[in-house]
């Protein structure tokens, strides 16, 4: 068992570890437990009724969030012409092709979303190795690898985020900071929630939505009653 501080063992006693919180009533109590003198990330852990080494049951995608992460994304366009004015246009902090791709394979990494469109995938398919295994490879199924680079960045600005099962059948995704309001929370909360529910794969069977829970950085978790949440996500 993981020793816990002084902090965080106050900030459990005023959670009931038995209850299935309403997902307003959840984020309003982790805004009133945690005091601390920086701005926690707020994240979700959801657990799925999934088998993730099955590939018909994988669960990814992304989401825009009504009011963005609180986190102001670093943004590379591998793009080429007209596409890296477009990129450029629309506010990527970095633009270019083999050059930096070069700079990448010397260690560059200043940055934390990639895009790159389809010509461009010869050169940053030699990157697999440096930018898989940290999660910054460009990927057609998140809408990184594009034509539209324009729109990726635009979204990405905006507040898109990634949310992708592990292979213990859980996704975490940030939906803000604890400095949002709990209405500001609540709308990124329903809105991730309504693309996991939509994202339910076909071989997945039994119940999808099997536990869910809110934490900041260093606080407990609050449990969130599924079914309380799956309405939530209808009403978006």
């Amino acid at each position: 068992m993981p020793k816990h501080g002084k902090k965080y063992l106050e900030m459990a006693k005023a959670i009931d570890r038995e209850k299935l919180y309403e997902p307003v009533e959840a984020l309003e109590l982790l805004k009133e437990i945690v005091k601390s003198n920086f701005d926690h990330t707020v994240e979700v852990a959801m657990r799925l009724g999934v088998d993730p080494r099955h590939a018909d049951q994988q669960v990814r995608g992304t989401v825009v969030l009504p009011h963005g992460t609180g986190k102001t994304q670093r943004v590379l366009v591998f793009a080429k012409g007209d596409k890296a004015r477009e990129a450029e246009e629309a506010g990527a902090d970095r633009v270019g092709a083999e050059e930096i791709a070069e700079e990448i394979q010397k260690g560059w990494l200043d940055f934390d979303v990639a895009v790159a469109t389809p010509d461009m995938m010869g050169t940053v398919g030699r990157l697999g190795k440096i930018l898989g295994p940290k999660g910054l490879m460009p990927n057609p199924k998140t809408g990184t690898v594009t034509m539209d680079v324009a729109k990726a960045v635009q979204e990405i600005k905006a507040g898109k985020v990634e949310y992708r099962v592990d292979k213990t059948g859980i996704i975490h995704v940030p939906i803000g900071k604890l400095s949002f309001s709990v209405e500001q929370l609540y709308d990124n909360f329903r809105r991730l929630a309504g693309a996991v529910i939509k994202a339910k794969p076909p071989g997945a069977k039994g119940t999808y939505l099997k536990s869910i829970a809110v934490s900041s950085t260093h606080s407990p978790g609050i449990k969130v009653s599924p079914q309380a949440t799956a309405l939530a996500a209808a009403g978006e």
